[in-house]
């Protein structure tokens, strides 16, 4: 068995290694509050795409994709899963071109929704964005946290503080840039990694005729692709991921990051195609985790992915696959520390009247807070779907109506605004972990599918609803006038 020692000594030369590289490339380079938080037009395709498929491939890969199909309705709830977080990216391979038009020196989906509709809607897609980061944050330390309590023991809080806080340094002192560098790094090393261990696992169980024997005869439906359990997950999933990453400022930042517009949108699609496998290799591993019986408790299907390596891997290889997802928390983690700072910088200005030098301290403050917070329910040992499906829900209930803004005139704050609220309240409603808190027995039962598609539904009718009866116009044209470049002064007032 693996140790607790020999994994964080292992634990703590990946670290150490990726905050000194982080840190080295930075050096030198962040000179402004734009370089932080930007590195805008500085990012070839080859970067933006090893990026993009390193920040897109968090932890999450491990967890969610196989608690997926062991829990939530076998391979259709997998491929439902690759389907949205593809769909996701090549979603901003067509809004990504339109940002970079409408707001030349814009910075943050924050600032576009303040320059589009005004303080109200921007106060709310604000709570929203920084609860969807934060929770996504709590999520990949989750999954991390309790990968490696079982690998070897080590306990929740030490892995998730060491991790947070070895992160944290390295984006704080490096912004984008840093995170960018260490990202293509990762790329480099988390692809190679997922796929040996994927292999050398089924080849371990016997090979993939093997597996699927062993599904089948204990857990056929699993394999069902017309299960009603699956296609369901399969529907309401898609919306979930597609409406969170939306609302992801990470995307936002490379949306800016990107050379030029064609970079951008053939970087995305790249990284979509490239998604798809991944997350489906890394999925089937639930199923796998049914048929041998190790799922015995309801937490367990989170580390599926963990439970078959630990029972058919030597050592060694397990401790290789401990190395894959802790690259691949940070490089998630990163990408989220340095989105958190991004929308502190862009938003001090206007609710703290901060400027200049103290913008990048004060970032760095309100990122630490955030950190430490998702450090502490990340050592809490929750679902890490669950998790990731309350962020999810966030977004899903306000995507349409902030992004609506980008290409209807008439779209005004109080419709958006009103859309987002009231389908955010319909998804809570039918939310399952809600129903346990919020006094709604008399409603139809709780369940995901009417939580995600009603908030989606509900959101997009009402914001084409109340732009066509608001009668109001606006000049889109005006969008790029609103906001300009941090180091002149922020945006026009």
């Amino acid at each position: 068995m693996v140790t607790a020692t020999t994994l964080a000594g292992v634990l703590a030369v990946v670290l150490l290694a990726f905050a000194a590289l982080g840190a080295w490339y930075a050096r030198g380079r962040i000179e402004t509050v734009e370089d932080y938080i930007t590195a805008r037009d500085s990012t070839g395709g080859g970067t933006l795409t090893a990026t993009l498929v390193a920040s897109s491939m968090g932890a999450w890969i491990l967890f969610s994709p196989a608690e997926a199909g062991a829990a939530f309705g076998g391979v259709t709830a997998i491929a439902g899963y690759a389907a949205g977080s593809a769909l996701a990216l090549a979603a901003f391979a067509v809004v990504g071109p339109r940002i970079r038009d409408r707001l030349p020196e814009g910075h943050s989906l924050t600032e576009y929704a303040h320059a589009r509709y005004g303080p109200a809607m921007y106060g709310y897609v604000l709570l929203v964005s920084v609860a969807y980061m934060f929770v996504f944050l709590a999520a990949e330390f989750t999954g991390i946290a309790s990968a490696l309590s079982l690998v070897a023991g080590v306990p929740g809080w030490q892995t998730a503080t060491a991790v947070g806080v070895t992160v944290l340094a390295y984006t704080g002192y490096g912004g984008l840039r840093a995170s960018i560098v260490t990202d293509t790094v990762q790329t480099l090393l988390i692809l190679p990694l997922l796929i040996v261990s994927v292999v050398v696992t089924l080849l371990a169980l016997g090979g993939t005729d093997a597996a699927h024997a062993t599904v089948v005869e204990t857990s056929p439906e699993l394999f069902n692709l017309t299960s009603a359990a699956g296609l369901e997950f399969g529907a309401y999933v898609v919306v979930a991921v597609v409406g969170a990453e939306m609302l992801n400022q990470a995307w936002w930042q490379r949306v800016y990051a990107a050379s030029d517009a064609a970079t951008l949108r053939r970087s995305f699609l790249v990284a979509a195609v490239a998604v798809v496998p991944m997350v489906f290799l890394a999925g089937v591993f639930g199923p796998i985790a049914v048929g041998l019986g190790l799922v015995e408790a309801p937490g367990d299907a989170s580390i599926s992915f963990f439970l078959v390596v630990t029972e058919v891997l030597p050592d060694p290889a397990v401790i290789a696959v401990a190395v894959l997802a802790v690259l691949l928390v940070v490089s998630s983690a990163d990408t989220l520390f340095n989105a958190i700072a991004s929308i502190v910088t862009v938003d001090l200005p206007r609710l703290a009247g901060v400027s200049g030098a103290d913008l990048t301290t004060a970032a760095r403050a309100v990122t630490v807070v955030v950190a430490a917070a998702a450090i502490v329910v990340g050592a809490q040992g929750y679902s890490v779907l669950t998790l990731f499906l309350l962020a999810d829900l966030l977004a899903a209930a306000t995507f349409v109506p902030l992004l609506h803004g980008l290409y209807s005139t008439r779209a005004w704050s109080g419709g958006a605004l009103i859309a987002s609220a009231v389908a955010l309240c319909v998804g809570l409603a039918f939310f399952p972990p809600a129903r346990g808190v919020l006094p709604l027995g008399s409603l139809p039962p709780a369940s995901y599918f009417n939580a995600f598609l009603g908030a989606a539904s509900v959101s997009t009718l009402l914001a084409v609803l109340t732009a066509r009866l608001g009668g109001r116009e606006y000049d889109l044209d005006r969008l790029g006038d609103e906001v300009r470049n941090l180091d002149d002064g922020g945006e026009r007032r």
